[in-house]
Formats: C-alpha cells, sequence, structure tokens
C-alpha cells in the first residue's frame, strides 16, 4: 500500500538568521524507554543513522536476523490502553509484579497507550492470568483472552499530580511548516536531505508498534494455524518506510507445513484429516475470509474489515483503531517479501540510499506525481526501483546489480518461488563496499538530470543487469520486476503522467543548477535547495503570474540544454554548418 501522502509546503515566514547560524528547531522525542530495575529513568534514544557513508550496515545482521529478533520481541510485549491521569511510577511498578519490564513508551492515539516490553514472554501470561473480562451494563463483552488491556484507576486523585511525568513519543511526520523551517535552515542541500530521512523515518518506536500489532493479529490466526506467522513486509521494515505508511502482513503457513512433513516415525505416517478445495487460490481465498470474520467479530481495534478476495492477490484490509495502522492482510505473496529483503540489502549497504530515495519520493508526492489511490501515477515501489538504477548506473557504482548479488549466493540463500529464481546473497559482509564518494546534492542533481533525458520510449529499467534495454512492450514506462521478469510494475503509468515525471524532473535539475550560482540571501526568505524543490508547481495568488513567467524561462532553459547536449552542430573550413546524427 502507499504511504500516506505528505502535504505541499507552502511559504511560512522565517527568522532573519541565515542558515548554520542557529541550532535546529525543535526535535521531536523520539525514544522513551525505561525499565524498573533502573529506578525507572527515561532516556533520550536517537532513532537511526543518517550520516552519509557506507560504513554503518546495521550490525552487519541478516534481513531474516532482524526480523526474527523483532517477533521474539513483540511476542512479550502488551499493549495498554491508559487513563489520561495516572502516575507513570506507579503504573510500571504495578506492572513489574508480573515480571521485570525492559522497554516501555507511550504514545496517543484515540487515548493515551503504553507498550510495555517484558524480559521474559510468562511475564504476558501472568498479566492475563490477572486480568479480567470487563462487564457492560447495555452491552455483551466477547470474551476474549488477548494482549490488548484497558487500565482503570481506583483512586483516580491520588495519581493526578504525577501526570505530567509522562512524555508520548510522536508516531507523525512533521508538519509541512515545521519540515520547511528545518530544511531551510540546514547547512547544505546534503544536510537537507539527511534531515528529511531523519524527520520521515519509522522510528524505533513506530517500528516496535508496527511488529506488535502483527503478532497481536497472530494470536487471532493461530486459533486455526498454531503454527502460522504474520510477519510484516513492504515499507514498513524494508528500511524505505515513512512514519504514517501503511501496514503490509504476510500470512505464513509454511512453518505449519513443514512442522507436519517431518512428523514420521517407522513404516507409518500420520496425517490431519483435511478439506480439499480445487485450487490453491481458493484455499487462500476461504482461509482469508475466515481470518477476517475473526478480526471482524473478536479483533480489539480492528475495524472497517473489507476481504477483497477476487483482487489478484486476495486480501483483508481494515484499520488497527488502537495502533492506528492501515493494515492489509495477505497469504501467498511470498515474492513480496523477497522484495522487501532485497530493498533492506540495498538500503543497508550505503545510507546515502535511503536519504535519496525519501527525498525522491517526498518530491514526487509534493508535486502529485505518486497517490495513495490506485491510477495510472507511478508507485513508490517503482520510484525506488528507479534510484537503485541510477545509482547503478553511476562511476563507480554506489550499489551493484541484482546478478552480481546472485553471483554472491551461497547455498543457504538459493530461493526459488513459483519457478522464479529470487537467489542473491543475505550476508551483507560479503558484499564489498562502493568506492564512490559523491556528494547527495549531486546525486539527487544528477538523478533529475538523468531521468530527465531518460529515452523512455525505447528504454526499459533493469536492476538485474543495471543497464537500459529494449522495451520488451508499449507501455510509455517499463521497469521491469526484478524477480518476475516478465512483468512491468510500471504498466498502470500512462503518457502523460510519464510526461509530467519528466518535465518535473528537468525543472529540478535546473532549480539545483541556479543552487550553485545563486543561493538566496539569509533575509529573503526564500526556499533554497530540496525546500525549493517541495514548492507546488504552480502557486496561487498574486505571485502566480511571476511563477509563470519563471516556468517558461526555465523551460527556455531546458530546451536549449537538450539542444545542445543532443544535438552537435559544427562548423567545416567553408563555413557551412555542419550537423551530427549521432544519438
Amino acid at each position: 500500500m502507499a504511504a500516506r501522502g505528505v502535504a505541499l509546503l507552502t511559504r511560512v515566514p522565517l527568522c532573519a538568521q541565515g542558515r548554520g547560524q542557529i541550532h535546529r528547531p525543535i526535535q521531536r522525542l523520539l525514544s522513551c524507554p525505561g525499565t524498573v530495575a533502573a529506578d525507572l529513568k527515561k532516556e533520550d534514544q536517537p532513532s537511526g543513522n543518517v550520516e552519509t557513508g557506507s560504513e554503518d550496515r546495521i550490525l552487519q545482521k541478516r534481513f531474516s536476523e532482524v526480523q526474527k529478533e523483532r517477533r521474539e520481541q513483540a511476542q512479550r510485549t502488551v499493549l495498554i490502553n491508559c487513563p489520561d491521569k495516572m502516575s507513570e511510577k506507579k503504573f510500571l511498578k504495578y506492572l513489574s509484579q508480573h515480571g521485570p519490564i525492559k522497554n516501555h513508551f507511550f504514545y496517543e492515539n484515540f487515548g493515551l497507550h503504553a507498550v510495555i516490553e517484558f524480559c521474559q514472554k510468562e511475564s504476558v501470561a501472568s498479566l492475563q492470568d490477572a486480568a479480567c473480562t470487563p462487564s457492560l451494563r447495555r452491552e455483551a463483552a466477547i470474551p476474549f483472552r488477548s494482549r490488548f488491556f484497558n487500565l482503570k484507576l481506583k483512586n483516580p486523585l491520588n495519581q493526578t499530580s504525577e501526570q505530567s511525568s509522562i512524555q508520548c513519543c510522536n508516531q507523525s511526520p512533521p508538519s509541512s511548516k515545521k519540515l520547511f523551517e528545518l530544511l531551510c535552515y540546514a547547512d547544505s542541500i546534503d544536510d537537507q536531505l539527511n534531515t528529511l530521512l531523519k524527520e520521515f523515518q519509522i522510528t524505533e518506536e513506530n517500528a516496535k508498534l508496527r511488529h506488535l500489532t502483527c503478532s497481536l493479529i497472530e494470536d487471532i490466526a493461530a486459533a486455526y494455524f498454531p503454527y502460522c506467522t504474520i510477519r510484516p513486509f513492504g515499507s514498513s521494515v524494508n528500511s524505505f518506510g515513512k512514519l504514517g505508511c501503511d501496514l503490509d502482513m504476510f500470512l505464513d503457513l509454511d512453518e505449519t507445513e513443514r512442522l507436519a512433513s517431518q512428523k514420521t516415525s517407522g513404516n507409518f505416517l500420520m496425517e490431519f484429516q483435511v478439506k480439499n478445495v480445487s485450487s490453491e487460490r481458493i484455499a487462500t481465498q476461504k482461509i482469508l475470509s475466515v481470518i477476517g470474520e475473526c478480526l471482524d467479530h473478536f479483533g480489539p481495534g480492528c475495524v472497517g474489515v473489507q476481504k477483497i478476495l477476487n483482487a489478484r492477490c486476495p486480501l483483508v484490509r481494515f484499520s488497527q483503531q488502537t495502533s492506528g495502522f492501515q493494515c492489509d492482510l495477505t497469504t501467498n505473496n511470498r515474492i513480496a517479501l523477497k522484495s522487501t529483503e532485497l530493498l533492506y540489502l540495498y538500503g543497508a549497504l550505503d545510507s546515502r540510499v535511503r536519504a535519496l530515495v525519501f527525498s525522491v519520493r517526498c518530491w514526487a508526492r509534493a508535486h502529485s506525481l505518486t497517490s495513495s489511490i490506485p491510477g495510472a501515477w507511478i508507485t513508490n515501489f517503482s520510484l525506488t526501483m528507479m534510484v537503485i538504477f541510477f545509482l547503478q548506473r553511476r562511476s563507480p557504482p554506489v550499489l551493484p546489480t541484482l546478478d552480481y548479488l546472485k553471483n554472491l549466493a551461497d547455498t543457504e540463500d538459493k530461493c526459488i518461488i513459483e519457478g522464479h529464481n529470487c537467489t542473491f546473497t543475505t550476508d551483507l559482509n560479503r558484499i564489498e563496499s562502493s568506492g564512490n564518494t559523491e556528494t547527495l546534492e549531486l546525486l539527487l542533481k544528477e538523478f533529475f538530470e538523468y531521468f530527465g533525458n531518460f529515452a523512455f520510449n525505447k528504454n526499459s529499467i533493469n536492476i538485474r543487469q543495471g543497464r537500459e534495454q529494449n522495451k520488451p512492450e508499449s507501455s510509455p514506462l517499463h521497469i521491469q520486476n526484478p524477480f518476475e521478469t516478465s512483468l512491468n510494475i510500471s504498466k498502470n503509468v500512462n503518457q502523460s503522467q510519464l510526461q509530467k515525471f519528466v518535465d518535473l524532473a528537468r525543472e529540478s535539475a535546473w532549480i539545483l543548477q541556479q543552487e550553485d550560482k545563486d543561493h538566496p540571501s539569509p533575509s529573503s526568505n526564500q526556499p533554497w535547495g530540496l525546500a525549493a524543490l517541495l514548492l507546488p508547481s504552480v502557486s496561487n495568488g498574486k505571485s502566480l503570474a511571476k511563477r509563470k513567467k519563471l516556468a517558461s524561462e526555465r523551460v527556455k532553459n531546458l530546451l536549449e540544454s537538450i539542444k545542445s547536449n543532443n544535438v552537435e552542430n559544427s562548423i567545416n573550413t567553408n563555413g557551412k554548418r555542419r550537423v551530427s546524427t549521432q544519438a
């Protein structure tokens, strides 16, 4: 699912101080973990490394190892709806009766909520045993035993004085105004891109909440499939997701089938009696239909459940009101999991990758090139593929090709899904760091120049080989699916949307070129760099005519630039002009 859009930036009054002369504006509290053993002391923690370079690779862990740790962490975590007025210290002391608390944080979404991670999984069961089903006067409660809890205060007045001690972690991206100020006060365009990444990336707390939500849905599915796993995929875990993006979940039943195949003894084989259906698709539809009913009737916080079973990939869509996520639950979608792992690997190889992808995506949404509504728009996945392809084309390359990663794979990495070879190395330690040291500013400008002059009419984008290829079909934009190579992931994009992308890319390249020549003065209150790129293409009110005039000048300059780049004019010794026909 596409991430929610970023509101268009508008001009706001800025202080007269110049860039680099003041400290950053107020930053969000990114983390507020605490333990009872540490006397309930809270410490602020940054959410991620956004420095440029390829030396940091998230402790060199494989994607599967990170996801396994997250899942185990979620299994010993509970979600509690808390009253607005309470003592955090007394609250944690009460919970510590069930076992030591490793981490905790609070957030607000339709009320105050606490995410509590115990040190042992047994503490969750102990808390469940101490909880009771609420008694309602006019309604009947369904006695579902989950890890969602409501906390009630017996003596609210005794805890009011300590209410201010609770600090909440922000689960939303900054406002347009705040982002605009942060970008305008940055020291450089590189700093702007890293600032945008820092402000929009999924925080540690938000990542925990996403995995916890999957784990809570898994509790419901496990009633029918005891060994199933609900795995997050897509933007939530591929390192390119932003705060507020949807949560895609995959119901994995392979563990159930694997355990069944291992239960042999002597000359006998014991099998479960099961229902038979005519195809795997029908089986998928039936499974998702039942789980959708359970979410609708028994899942705390699950609202707006839709069973979209006739889609190409059947799914159940719903809102998890407590955590605030829009969720899509699918099964039999294993290639999507592998694509998630590939993007995670690319994002971990060099920190410039994520900063560039976030900026391009934000730019595209600001100009309505992408949308959360299905249609002829370019998707975030397509934009990410374009950035990866561009970085493969640098000299030296910033990122390796998929074929190169395939050649580095060992036996453990071999992966064939539905006849498609999805093999690539999953070990970051086997991949050499790039020798490319280009700045983010240069890469962003070159990205717009590259695709502003790309021959979309005849060439295809292919990250497997990292080179342009002839298009196998007539679609305006052709980006080869990295694993299902016969598919075009951008087949939905029409010619008008592609032309809009090209025009905006050329204009953005021109704006960044002017930055090298004429920086705005600190007192001019003018946007610059990335902030200028995120302004809407057409302004309202009195500045409309000025904007149109500026746009026409940009188009004129761009046309002259394209003409000089693509057509080589020379004068021979007789004074006659000779036109080269080389492409």
